[in-house]
Parts: structure tokens; sequence; C-alpha cells
């Protein structure tokens, strides 16, 4: 059992939890609690990716078959209860955590291509989530969660978005993280090009959209450009869209949180397919 905060491992830990840079150098991400340790030990796809689990002396004690059956899958480490709650991002640390090497994707992941389609043709379900500069983590998190829930087939994410592999982002995903494909581009505009030229119609979520949200057609291949929480979306990032929509509000609202605008024009796309 490791009871030092001065452990190599532990420091190690801490600057996964806190660095951006750590968790890419190291290409791993962290995934923290129960429930999300319990997701990836249960997903074929994602258990092969996990490099070791953390567990809090008490948890071990409380959960002790488990912290065995644990041990069978991958290298486990246990720590005293005040070094665990020096490693974890929460205040009140639930004595779990796993360190997981990180999900890569391409573009065909994110237009929900399927194995054995032809270069370039048409993915006629293909419905993208595209941010620009979105910097809550919270938000973030929410728009993963809905995102799987609405059936979305990838996000794309502009390079100076929260990063998806924040503690903060990847718990409030609630495992969505490990289910819907995302992509970081350097060059937003040009990725949306892409899309276009992938036979997606681009809309853009703007306070000077010509028409409601749901006036129009997503039956076919779509993305939405969804901006920053402050400042909404760039200039030259919004005059790539083939239409700019709006959500018509009452009251003396300007703008919806990103996250609630971004769940209000997926689940229309959900409610006109299923339809």
């Amino acid at each position: 059992m490791i009871t030092s905060t001065a452990n190599a491992q532990v420091k190690e830990l801490v600057r996964l939890m806190k660095k951006n840079r750590a968790r890419e150098e190291a290409g791993v991400f962290v995934a923290e609690g129960p429930r999300m340790v319990g997701e990836l030990v249960s997903d074929g796809r994602m258990k092969g990716r996990v490099e070791r689990i953390c567990l809090s002396e008490s948890y071990v004690q409380k959960h002790r078959e488990e912290a065995d059956s644990l041990g069978g899958i991958c290298r486990t480490e246990v720590f005293a209860d005040n070094v665990f709650a020096h490693i974890s991002d929460t205040k009140t640390p639930q004595g779990i955590l796993a360190v997981v090497k990180r999900l890569e994707y391409g573009m065909d992941d994110i237009l929900g291509k399927k194995p054995g389609k032809q270069v370039g043709e048409q993915p006629e379900h293909a419905h993208v989530l595209v941010l620009d500069n979105l910097q809550d983590p919270g938000n973030l998190g929410t728009v993963f969660r809905t995102a799987e829930a609405a059936g979305a087939t990838g996000i794309v994410l502009s390079r100076d978005c929260v990063d998806v592999y924040n503690p903060k982002v990847t718990r409030s995903t609630m495992g969505a993280v490990f289910r819907v494909p995302f992509l970081y581009v350097d060059d937003l505009v040009g990725t949306i090009g892409e899309l276009k030229q992938s036979g997606l119609r681009v809309y853009a979520a703007h306070l000077e959209g010509k028409n409601a949200y749901d006036r129009e057609d997503y039956k076919s291949a779509c993305a939405f450009l969804i901006g920053n929480e402050g400042n909404g979306l760039r200039d030259e990032v919004a005059a790539c869209a083939d239409c700019r929509i709006r959500i018509p509000m009452y009251g003396k609202a300007e703008s919806l949180n990103a996250a609630v605008a971004a769940a209000v024009l997926m689940f229309e796309v959900s409610r006109q397919r299923r339809l």
C-alpha cells in the first residue's frame, strides 16, 4: 500500500489529473468513480485499454471481492485514504479511479461510416456537432451525454475547446466519452469544408438566424455549429454555414446555454428521423 504523497506514482497521477500536456504526452486519461470504472471494465472495447486501477484502502475494505476481481483485469494499486484524497479531483473521493489509454478517431468515425462503405459515399445518417471554443467543462460533458442520447454520430472540436479528458469533463459525460466519437482539429473552417464536401448540410445556431430551427429538414446528413458560451460563433466559423438558424425564445433572454442549445437542435434531428 502506498502511504506517502511524495511517492513517484502519486506525483505522476496528480500530474495526469491536473495537466492536459501530461495526459497528452502519456497518451492516457483518468476516469474516476465506481460508475466510470464499472463502465470501463464491463465494456469489451474499453476494458483492454485500462492500464491500471487505483483504490483507496477503505474502498478495498468495503469491496474486497470486487478489488480482487479487478486485479485479474489489470495492475491495481492501493493507496492510504489520505493519499488517495490527495490524488482525487473530487471533494469527496469515492475511492476508485482508472488510468486509461486514449481513444483515437478519424473523420469516418465522426460521420458514422460503417466498415465497407465506399470512399466518398455520402453518409446519409451523419449527425455531427461542431464546437467552436467551448470552455466550460460541465457544458462539454453535457454535450457528450446529450449527443449519445440524441443519436449524434460524432463531435468535432476546435483545438481551443476545453480538453475532453479534463477529469471534470470526463466525469460529467457519465460514460458517453467512451462511446461518442470526437475529433479535435487545428483548422475548424477547413474541417467544416470537409463535412460539406462529404454531403452534410451545415447549420449555424445564431441569433441572426433566418429560420426557426424547427422549420428545417434534418433527415439527411447534417452538422450544427455551436459557439463559445460568452461570445458565440466566431464570424469566420459562422460564415461557413449553409444556413443560420435560431431558437425562438420568450422573455428577455438573449441566448441559451451552449449545451442547452445543442440539446434542442440534436433532439430535433432525433425527432424528425424517428418520425
